[in-house]
């Protein structure tokens, strides 16, 4: 029985917010109530305010639980993966959260460009994914030269690789190899900015020769380049 409770409650929000993102396409977001979407999700009016404290809510109803997650894998993961691997692991189980959500997440995407105060609260949301993975390769690199600097440009250039592909793939109504493009602009970040700038300043004195097998994993092959220009 207890089992069941969880179930019944992601399908009571999943109806709310289908409910509201189809009213608000059809209807208009001022216009619709929220009894109007308790009324179409086939709850009552308390039912949803105990799942969401507005109608602003309901459009975004898992954004919390996705940070928590980020949150997560920064705990979780071991003290020899490179920072930068651990940064875009995270942000990129964001994305296939989104993408999970299916036609959710692209009518999602056509509200936020009709209705400015969905889309403030969307650039809210992505901002504070800034905020965690800035946080998380502060608290990793922070107490070296430039450190801090370095933690700010590459969780910038995560999130907003994250941004770009999944916003290519929303207007394209959910079409298009989203994950490929974002393992390569996660790629493209890491070759770039695998080093800290004291390890890069370090770099430019000595020349170092690292050999490695062929189809070894990205991230083993930066591990094994830090760990050559450290010694």
């Amino acid at each position: 029985m207890t089992s069941g409770v969880p179930d019944r409650r992601r399908r009571v929000r999943e109806a709310l917010t289908a409910a509201a993102i189809d009213l608000f396409l059809t209807k208009g977001y001022e216009e619709t109530t929220v009894d109007e979407i308790a009324a179409a999700a086939r709850v009552g009016r308390r039912t949803f305010f105990r799942y969401f404290p507005s109608k602003e809510d309901v459009i975004f109803p898992d954004h919390e639980a996705r940070l928590v997650r980020v949150a997560e894998v920064f705990a979780t993961a071991p003290q020899d993966e490179p920072p930068l691997a651990v940064a875009c692991r995270a942000v990129h189980g964001v994305l296939e959260a989104y993408l999970a959500e299916g036609v959710i997440a692209v009518q999602r995407y056509r509200l936020t460009r009709d209705f400015p105060q969905l889309r403030a609260r969307e650039i809210a949301s992505a901002h504070s994914y800034h905020i965690a993975v800035t946080r998380y390769l502060v608290d990793r690199v922070g107490d070296e030269p430039d450190g801090a600097l370095w933690a700010e440009v590459a969780a910038s250039a995560v999130v907003s690789a994250h941004n770009h592909v999944l916003r290519q793939y929303l207007k394209a109504g959910g079409k298009g190899d989203v994950l490929g493009k974002a393992d390569r602009a996660f790629r493209y970040i890491r070759e770039t900015l695998g080093l800290t700038a004291a390890r890069a300043d370090d770099a430019d004195d000595d020349v170092v020769v690292a050999v490695m097998r062929r189809g070894m994993p990205l991230a083993n092959v930066m591990s094994r380049i830090e760990d050559a220009l450290e010694r």
